[in-house]
């Protein structure tokens, strides 16, 4: 049962997000440009940055997040969210600091894990771009609109699936079932080349029944006017093939974060502050790709050790605070490995 409070709270935090996109899109990233290695690196940490301010805000005040004012409603939260924890009704601050920390590092995990499984949506970015032909100039537009999308299915996503969390715990074993079926896939298929056929992509044959798509670029333009047709350019058609293939992404992504937290406010902040940075992530990645090599693998270990929590989770409680650890550990094995020397073949 959502409290005015929190509605009042996640107002005012999408008011910060939308005001953070509009001075993105229209006053820093105005005039369309090649985006390089420097200034995509520098934005990254710009916005891992934001992400870890806010992490401070939770440690300090995250029931804020909740409106928590008394033991009572510590306890409600608690209950719903986190009933693992251990408060002490004679102790009310510590109570509550021990539940800002447990938010803080939810929060910090589920922001790394949608970090590390975003980087297989990017490769997939990077295929559709090449597929449809996008100019590297206008790849900026394409993914901002792109995040813009994403973020509005991740709001309906994640208070949908918190809701039917709340009436169904079971469906914590679906999700832990899919996620290790998408690692063991994933983890087979690390070394095929990816490859997509523009028309025989379901958007783009949707589309064409409409007998509306135009064939050729507009510069940045989605729509165009002829013969007094409004017709779709190639680049309205890329934003919603990657918009689409975000959703099927979404899938993975957003149970996988519920494993850590069963808080949706804390999976939505989450989500959001690790989407807002996917585009300068992007130009990063599409650089330096090669040299990570095994970072694909260590999505997979990250997807088979997430699927494995949530299907255990009734039996064994993995605490928060060991999930990072693992999480950190995936993390810097597969990209220490990468940067390892590789053996030149006989």
């Amino acid at each position: 049962m959502f409290h005015l409070s929190e509605f009042i709270f996640l107002g005012g935090f999408i008011v910060f997000i939308a005001a953070i996109l509009v001075l993105d899109m229209l006053v820093i990233d105005k005039k369309a440009h090649e985006v390089s290695i420097r200034e995509a690196g520098t934005w990254t940490a710009v916005w891992i940055t934001l992400a870890l301010a806010f992490s401070a805000f939770l440690w300090f005040k995250g029931d804020m997040v909740h409106g928590i004012s008394s033991f009572a409603d510590l306890k409600t939260v608690a209950s719903a969210y986190a009933p693992h924890l251990k408060l002490d009704p004679s102790d009310f601050e510590a109570s509550l600091q021990q539940y800002r920390h447990y938010m803080t590092i939810s929060y910090i995990s589920g922001y790394l894990i949608e970090k590390t499984l975003s980087v297989d949506n990017l490769f997939v970015m990077m295929m559709i771009f090449t597929a449809f032909g996008v100019g590297k100039n206008e790849y900026q537009h394409v993914l901002n609109w792109g995040i813009l999308g994403a973020i509005v299915l991740r709001f309906v996503f994640i208070f949908l699936g918190a809701a039917i969390i709340s009436r169904f715990d079971w469906v914590l074993l679906v999700f832990g079932g899919v996620l290790i079926y998408s690692g063991v896939k994933m983890f087979l298929d690390r070394n095929k080349k990816e490859e997509m056929d523009v028309q025989k992509n379901p958007i783009v044959r949707l589309l064409s029944k409409t007998g509306r798509i135009h064939t050729q670029f507009e510069g940045d333009r989605f729509f165009v006017r002829k013969a007094g047709r409004l017709l779709f350019t190639p680049l309205f058609v890329t934003v919603l093939v990657i918009e689409f293939s975000d959703l099927i992404f979404a899938f993975d992504s957003i149970p996988a974060v519920f494993s850590v937290s069963l808080d949706p406010y804390v999976v939505f902040f989450s989500n959001i502050f690790a989407i807002l940075g996917l585009r300068a992530m992007f130009f990063l990645l599409a650089a330096i790709a090669d040299r990570f090599r095994y970072l694909k693998t260590g999505v997979c270990v990250l997807l088979l050790f997430i699927g494995a929590k949530m299907l255990i989770h009734e039996w064994v409680e993995i605490d928060a605070v060991t999930s990072l650890c693992i999480i950190l550990a995936v993390l810097v094995a597969s990209i220490g490995a990468s940067l390892l020397p590789q053996r030149k073949k006989a």
